[in-house]
């Protein structure tokens, strides 16, 4: 028995008392106290962000209730009761302007805008960051203080090449300038970095694929959260835009929807305010679609490259 004893001092402790199997290690919990501050913090920003939901909506339902009230019930205040008034603004608002011909012309101008710059800005932003070739820096300098310059400052120049190319009164000028936008090839370049590895384009390279082959097939379904994100507020600007059409085109049926409306407000339409805010409402519809099935791109590709492996 001693010399059993002395046995086991002599081993080491790892040996003399072998781990268990099922040791595991300790879970501290957190206090009780931590976990009710977190849980009120995390209440207090729910509730903050639900506020500045309703906030944000406010002026959408408003919009839309109102357009379907009569002048009087305008002036009146605001309800969050509908009106019996919307077919009588609709027929107000049609004496003055086409608006659904105004609409199409946006439509038409804002979605062809919009395609061909997500492509090649895309395209350009690829070349970018792939290729090198000379003066390629200064290039992309220039485009960077391009970004700077206010686009109304060549209105007069730009107007003067319209008229000498004969492509007034047309919608040429509203959609050609803007196929490669200088912000929409920064924005893409900078995702692009961040996402495409060199390795996949050298891969495809020996794989024998083509350039455009290797631009159609890796780099631009990488590419389309960031494409996603500019389409929305290229779609959105190119909707929005008031000045170019009201300079370059001269024609009343080639009008865009904000040109219309513009001249909604010399007219007897703006003295019935449902008939004016009925005009918003179907102006805005279009942007608020766009935002429904893109906006979920914004965060994916903002958030792109944050996290490094």
């Amino acid at each position: 028995m001693e010399q059993n004893a002395e046995t086991r001092r002599m081993l080491p402790d790892s040996e003399a008392q072998p781990k268990r199997k099922n040791d595991r290690p300790l879970k501290v919990a957190p206090p009780k106290k931590e976990k009710s501050k977190h849980r009120v913090i995390r209440g207090l920003i729910y509730a903050s962000l639900t506020i500045l939901a309703i906030i944000c909506f406010i002026p959408f339902l408003m919009m839309i209730i109102n357009a379907t009230r009569t002048n009087g019930e305008v002036i009146s205040g605001f309800t969050l009761i509908p009106g019996n008034a919307l077919l009588d603004n609709y027929a107000t608002l049609s004496e003055y302007i086409n608006i659904w011909t105004g609409f199409k012309n946006s439509l038409i101008i804002s979605v062809s805008v919009t395609v061909l710059s997500g492509y090649f800005s895309a395209l350009t932003a690829y070349g970018f960051t792939f290729y090198n070739f000379k003066g390629k820096n200064a290039m992309f300098i220039f485009m960077l203080v391009m970004m700077m310059v206010p686009a109304q400052l060549g209105l007069i120049g730009f107007y003067e090449i319209s008229k000498t190319l004969g492509i007034l009164d047309s919608f040429i000028p509203l959609i050609v300038p803007a196929i490669a936008t200088p912000f929409t090839v920064f924005f893409i370049r900078q995702y692009t970095q961040a996402t495409l590895h060199i390795s996949l384009i050298e891969a495809a390279r020996i794989d024998g694929a083509s350039e455009l082959r290797i631009f159609h097939t890796i780099a631009l379904p990488m590419m389309m959260p960031a494409i996603a994100t500019m389409s929305i507020f290229t779609f959105i600007g190119s909707w929005n835009n008031y000045l170019m059409p009201l300079v370059l085109l001269f024609s009343p049926e080639k009008y865009t929807l904000p040109v219309l409306m513009g001249f909604l407000k010399g007219s007897q339409v703006a003295e019935n305010l449902g008939a004016l805010y009925l005009g918003i409402a179907i102006s805005v519809v279009p942007i608020m679609i766009a935002f429904l099935f893109l906006s979920k791109y914004i965060v994916s590709s903002i958030s792109a490259g944050a996290v490094k492996e």
